[in-house]
């Protein structure tokens, strides 16, 4: 990283002396759970943060963004930056534009020209674009992440990272509420034991409850800030997740790195909810929803606690994988079914069905077949994600012990069929998981899915 700044036009202002800031430190992990509980506060996550810095101590910001056919998006996103009360002269907004078809990029050109802008050729994910926005970068010293589906409040952005400047933590991220400002929809995030992630206050009122800051195990990648170094230290996002979950996966790491993350409820972002995956095929959805929370599980737990996890993450994800096949019977498949009187008659079947085109299969829906793709994404390049995982093992400073608290809700059974939620609570009983996490969970409500 070159200390030389780069060119790169930003909103015209009056310039402000340069001061060099404050480079965040690390901060411990907090107190395990076995700490007193104070009943407004059963988990102990609560922070405080400390004073207002002067405009001459916040840090230089790179706030990157990703846009993908997101063009009726952009007007309210930049218009709320442009208008952020932060020193003009130490922040610069990256648009990385990804493929789009619906003009975006003549868009930016004309209307935003103050915005740097990448264009690719095509979609290369949010964690690969996000990466390529921090590497275009003008030496920021913390980078900022924002979906091109917000619009934000004018001190969003030092609130957001004074806590980082001031080295209290490494990442933060922001309250984010609905378009109208009417409900909750990110207050922190934590996930389940097999790793599918949690917006806390999700569609819920606002109420006090979401006015604390308080530690989160990840920073929503929508509206979140990291000290620069870190962030590159860490490696950034993991570019094969391609999307969904690789926040999570950061800051599960970041903990484990023995840095830690704040929720700040006074920087604020108001989420518009983009339909782009509802323009994509749910295989192609589905394949990294069920994927990506399994690489998050063998990257980050301790070797024991994968041990006892991953049989019941591969045995949850194996019977939803059959709830979405669309096989409704399975009789022709189990030979104790059969009439030994008519086997005759079925085995002649079955061989004319065979020698007829495609006679040896049976039509399977596309997301099972997503969720098997899926897993083996994992099962079938072993050694390639232990090699991972070894990388990551080998920056622990933080236990399992401190980190699993910020799951939430670690019990949360994502299916009510009955099958499935007897196989949830049967193998996290018989594997220990239930003790695991004992003095771990939220009494909050159920999440949303």
């Amino acid at each position: 990283m070159s200390a030389k700044r780069k060119g790169g036009a930003k909103p015209p202002t009056k310039k402000k002396g340069d001061a060099a800031p404050q480079q965040p430190k690390s901060s411990s992990a907090a107190p395990s759970k076995a700490s007193a509980v104070d009943p407004g506060d059963p988990l102990g996550l609560r922070v405080s943060f400390g004073e207002r810095l002067a405009d001459a101590d916040l840090p230089r910001c790179a706030i990157v963004i990703l846009n993908l056919n997101g063009r009726h998006h952009l007007k309210p996103c930049f218009e709320t930056l442009a208008a952020l009360e932060y020193p003009r002269d130490k922040f610069e907004v990256i648009l990385v534009e990804n493929g789009s078809t619906d003009g975006s990029a003549e868009e930016m050109r004309r209307d935003h020209q103050w915005v740097k802008l990448h264009v690719n050729e095509r979609n290369v994910g949010f964690a690969a674009g996000c990466n390529q926005g921090v590497e275009l970068a003008d030496d920021p010293d913390v980078v900022v992440f924002l979906n091109n589906d917000m619009r934000v409040e004018p001190e969003w952005l030092r609130t957001l990272v004074e806590p980082v400047a001031r080295g209290e933590h490494t990442a933060t991220t922001s309250k984010m509420l609905s378009w109208d400002g009417k409900l909750m929809n990110s207050a922190g995030g934590g996930m389940n034991f097999h790793g599918i992630g949690i917006q806390r206050g999700y569609l819920e009122e606002i109420t006090e409850a979401y006015a604390w800051p308080r530690l989160t195990l990840f920073a929503c990648g929508g509206a979140m800030a990291m000290d620069a170094k870190v962030y590159r230290e860490l490696g950034g996002f993991d570019d094969e997740y391609f999307a969904y979950y690789e926040d999570v996966d950061l800051g599960w790491r970041t903990w484990i790195a023995g840095h830690s993350i704040a929720y700040c409820p006074e920087s604020i972002a108001y989420h518009h909810h983009s339909s782009t995956s509802g323009r994509l095929p749910l295989e192609m959805i589905r394949l990294l929803q069920v994927r990506n929370p399994i690489y998050s599980c063998v990257k980050n737990y301790d070797d024991e606690n994968l041990r006892r996890a991953l049989p019941a993450i591969l045995g949850l994800a194996t019977r939803r994988m059959l709830l979405v096949s669309g096989i409704e019977d399975d009789t022709p498949f189990r030979i104790e079914r059969a009439n030994p009187a008519a086997m005759g008659s079925v085995r002649r079947f079955f061989e004319r069905a065979r020698a007829g085109k495609g006679g040896d299969t049976i039509p399977v829906k596309r997301v099972a077949m997503a969720d098997l793709i899926g897993m083996n994404d994992l099962l079938g390049r072993w050694k390639h994600w232990m090699a991972k995982r070894d990388a990551v093992q080998a920056t622990r400073r933080t236990a399992d012990d401190d980190i699993l608290r910020l799951f939430l809700r670690p019990h949360w059974c994502i299916e009510g069929e009955p099958g499935y939620k007897d196989l949830h609570e049967g193998m996290s009983a018989f594997l220990g998981l239930k003790e695991l996490f004992e003095g771990c969970t939220d009494l909050g409500d159920e999440p949303y899915l």
